[in-house]
């Protein structure tokens, strides 16, 4: 079989003429990122490469690599996403298994979650998440009676998410961890999972995250310090305290893009996992608000996109759109939660918008996805609406005759 006969090829009026708000809000947040990576890396970026700009010229490398991804896959029809579906699966347990190897999987921080490919660390969690979108999606489809009807249909994906979880858990990636294991919640919630089933699962998880989360002494001092981090500031408390007095800085207005005092070495992690405090220190309120009411936008476009697939009888395609915006949205709210004080502090990416090669090319390649899921829902419309034209033509040929 020829390799490009696996491609539908997208003209570019049909890509331009996709949800309009779903793709600007996308492209304003993705231009934002870049924004705020150049202004959150620059005291780092000077202190460790010796020049302001080291971040965001790989961010702009990662940008356009995530383009080249993201201009394959929406090529790639959604129908051929389905039947790859236990491949990607297996796929993705194979690199989280892969980053445990040593010599393989590189150690920052304390942390082995990243595997290096020259050009960026390809971190494995990432690829994990939309993997199982991909096949929480086609499993949906294929076992739709059991998981609204038998307990088994329920419980195979929990079952197959434990063996997820306890390899993220061996990196460690605790706030992957969360994300994956709501994410499959939520697409079973979605899928028709009764609501008591849902209940139970939901009261598991929380016991078993919470066992989790006292099981290492770090974790405990991350819980304590979140609760009052003010009862140590200038150590465990730290990193949280720098943050609060970020936003205590910018009020309502800011004080100006490149202004920000608290990236001056004084927040640490400042262009990746608190990059929203830089933000709102240069944005102010206003600006934190229009960041989420951005994301906000583009979300409940890509669900709209997902219900008119599921009402065009296309539900792994609406599953998928599903999965992907319940991914961004889960992200979203625990980085924003961590950087506000309301979530315990965890390593978490605020999608598009922080320094890292992975997550911005995962992400944009999701985006991609949807967009496909957009347009195959409008050459479905144009064909319905073409055979009406035709039909009715018929019909008054032969009331004329």
């Amino acid at each position: 079989m020829n390799f490009l006969s696996i491609f539908d090829k997208v003209s570019a009026k049909e890509f331009f003429a996709i949800d309009s708000w779903f793709f600007f809000s996308s492209l304003f947040i993705i231009a934002l990122g870049l924004v705020m990576v150049a202004s959150a890396s620059v005291a780092v970026s000077d202190s460790i490469h010796g020049h302001p700009y080291f971040f965001v010229t790989r961010q702009i490398i990662y940008l356009a690599l995530a383009l080249i991804v993201g201009s394959i896959v929406v090529h790639l029809p959604t129908s051929l996403l389905h039947r790859w579906g236990i491949f990607v699966m297996f796929f993705s347990l194979f690199l989280l298994v892969l980053v445990l190897i040593p010599g393989i999987g590189k150690s920052v921080n304390g942390s082995q979650r990243w595997i290096n490919l020259i050009v960026f660390n390809l971190q494995a969690s990432e690829v994990a998440k939309v993997c199982m979108v991909v096949y929480m999606s086609g499993y949906l489809v294929r076992r739709s009676d059991q998981v609204r009807e038998k307990w088994s249909g329920f419980l195979l994906p929990l079952f197959l998410s434990i063996i997820f979880l306890f390899l993220l858990l061996m990196e460690p990636d605790f706030g992957a961890s969360v994300v994956l294991l709501g994410t499959v919640m939520a697409m079973l919630f979605i899928g028709g999972a009764k609501i008591y089933q849902f209940l139970l699962l939901l009261l598991g998880a929380f016991v078993a995250l919470g066992l989790v989360a006292i099981s290492e002494s770090y974790r405990m001092k991350r819980l304590m310090n979140f609760i009052d981090p003010w009862a140590d500031p200038f150590n465990e408390g730290y990193q949280l305290s720098q943050a609060l007095i970020a936003y205590g800085r910018g009020e309502w207005f800011g004080l100006g893009l490149g202004n920000s005092v608290q990236k001056l070495s004084y927040l640490p992690e400042a262009h990746t996992d608190f990059v929203f405090s830089i933000w709102v220190e240069e944005t102010g309120m206003i600006g934190g608000l229009l960041l989420i009411l951005l994301f906000v936008v583009m979300i409940s476009r890509a669900f709209k996109i997902g219900t008119t697939a599921l009402s065009s009888s296309r539900p792994f395609s609406g599953y998928l759109c599903y999965g992907f915006a319940i991914l961004i949205v889960a992200q979203v709210v625990i980085n924003i939660g961590v950087n506000t004080g309301i979530l315990p502090t965890k390593g978490l990416t605020l999608p598009l918008i922080s320094f890292g090669g992975s997550s911005l090319i995962i992400t944009v390649a999701s985006l991609f996805v949807i967009a496909r899921v957009d347009i195959e829902n409008k050459r479905i419309t144009m064909a319905e609406n073409g055979l009406g034209e035709r039909e009715k033509v018929e019909q008054n040929l032969v009331e004329g005759a």
